[in-house]
């Protein structure tokens, strides 16, 4: 009996989509029938997956990319970001995450906010792994890469989570805007912007309160 299975693969670098396509579609079991829709950026990924839902035809597995031109509404800025919308369009589907990140605090950030069924750091990645971790997600998910397992294992103690808010607040000061105009993309009040601002300054330990400081060790972390 046929298995049909629809992806969602959404990343900024046309060729690197090729290849995971042309990876599933030379890998999957006879059984199985592939439909696989391809986004370049947030606002195509969105689009899609609204669409999938208007037409009651959810994806069983979405492909994320982390590193992503923010949509033009500025509501998504990472597919991070997407993959919390899927969450909750489709809480059925199947996430998984490839990445060029491997910063210890990001990746246990992705594991603690998406708990993804799959997680694969590009610079690890096979045809191999990734048609291995494709079916280990089918069947009997999660699926992580060697890199992701020793950065889980080494930080289980770490507490460093940034949630979908902050996140957002750092992409924007790290684009220039200024505390001020954060209200303009931020549905908050400025008083509960600023307490947002002094929580993250107290979770990278800025000590000397600066906004410079903060985006600095953020970056480090790979959080921007």
């Amino acid at each position: 009996m046929q298995e049909s299975i629809r992806i969602l693969m959404t990343d900024d670098h046309p060729m690197i989509i090729e290849g995971y396509q042309n990876t599933l579609l030379a890998t999957k079991k006879e059984s199985q029938d592939i439909k696989i829709d391809i986004a370049n950026n947030c606002d195509e990924s969105i689009k899609l997956m609204n669409k999938a839902i208007a037409l009651d035809y959810p994806y069983d597995i979405l492909f994320m990319d982390i590193s992503l031109p923010p949509s033009s509404d500025g509501k998504y800025t990472s597919g991070e970001d997407l993959a919390m919308h899927a969450r909750s369009i489709m809480p059925n589907a199947k996430i998984v995450i490839l990445t060029m990140f491997n910063e210890t605090y990001r990746v246990n950030n992705i594991v603690k906010t998406i708990n993804p069924e799959g997680f694969l750091i590009k610079s690890d990645l096979t045809s191999r792994e990734l048609a291995n971790a494709f079916q280990a997600v089918l069947a009997n998910p999660p699926f992580y890469s060697g890199t992701v397992n020793k950065i889980i294992r080494k930080t289980i103690s770490t507490d460093l989570v940034v949630d979908e808010v902050n996140r957002k607040i750092l992409h924007l000061l790290s684009q220039g805007i200024k505390t001020k105009s954060l209200t303009d993309s931020i549905d908050l009040s400025m008083s509960a912007i600023e307490k947002r601002k002094k929580h993250l300054k107290e979770l990278f330990r800025i000590s000397d309160g600066s906004d410079e400081t903060l985006l600095e060790e953020a970056r480090k972390k790979g959080f921007i």
